[in-house]
């Protein structure tokens, strides 16, 4: 059984300590000079903290090394290597993910929108009756601009179909799902969809979620 390790945030969106791994990136990742490292017990960490990061952040190794307590600091770099691309990026947790869900494609389909840091669901949609993948994505990721522009949030959202997250962008969709009386829902929930995106203008960022590095979306439905 792993040993307890306790986890100081003394420069990220929350500091203070933590005593799991994934509450201490939800602090830290993505979050600018991010300063962090842990310890064996709570007390040792709960001292490292009211000492400040100046004098215990990156003993031994600095910002990139690893996170072996009392050997080394651990965190992210300052800068990222001029050759880094998208993907070496790190999630954005303030964020919305979306996901579709289907049973045969094409199938009935349902998508939903979670919070990225929590999996909180947000919205909902679904069974339609039938539909696409492909389809349920670009619903899901409108569904998402609507939801966080009636907020006023410049949040960003998350999909993993990059067909979906090109349609967006091209206010379009390409798919060759026939237009009758079985699909009659989904398209006209497309044609709203895509109405809205060529009538409204939003900041917001559109992102693939990167699966290899990120592992399955935060929205997945576990239906591969």
């Amino acid at each position: 059984m792993a040993k307890q390790k306790f986890y100081v945030v003394w420069v990220g969106r929350k500091p203070g300590v933590y005593t799991s791994w994934g509450d201490c990136q939800a602090q830290t990742s993505g979050f600018e000079d991010a300063k962090f490292k842990s310890y064996e017990s709570r007390a040792e960490a709960e001292q490292a903290f009211q000492g400040g990061w100046k004098k215990h952040w990156g003993q031994g190794g600095g910002a990139s090394a690893g996170a072996s307590s009392g050997k080394s600091g651990f965190g992210y770099p300052r800068k990222k290597p001029a050759a880094a691309d998208a993907h070496s990026e790190e999630i954005d947790y303030d964020s919305i993910s979306v996901d579709v869900g289907t049973n045969g494609n094409p199938g009935p389909v349902e998508y939903k929108g979670v919070d990225t840091r929590t999996g909180e669901v947000i919205f909902a949609v679904g069974p339609i009756s039938k539909g696409t993948n492909n389809l349920g994505e670009f619903l899901a990721i409108v569904h998402g601009l609507a939801y966080l522009k009636k907020l006023g949030s410049s949040k960003t959202v998350y999909s993993d179909s990059m067909n979906a997250l090109k349609w967006v962008k091209q206010k379009s969709v390409s798919t060759t799902l026939p237009r009758d009386h079985s699909t009659e829902e989904i398209w006209l929930m497309i044609d709203r969809a895509v109405k809205w995106l060529q009538t409204n203008t939003y900041s917001n960022k559109v992102l693939k979620w990167q699966t290899k590095e990120w592992g399955e979306i935060k929205a997945d439905y576990g239906r591969k």
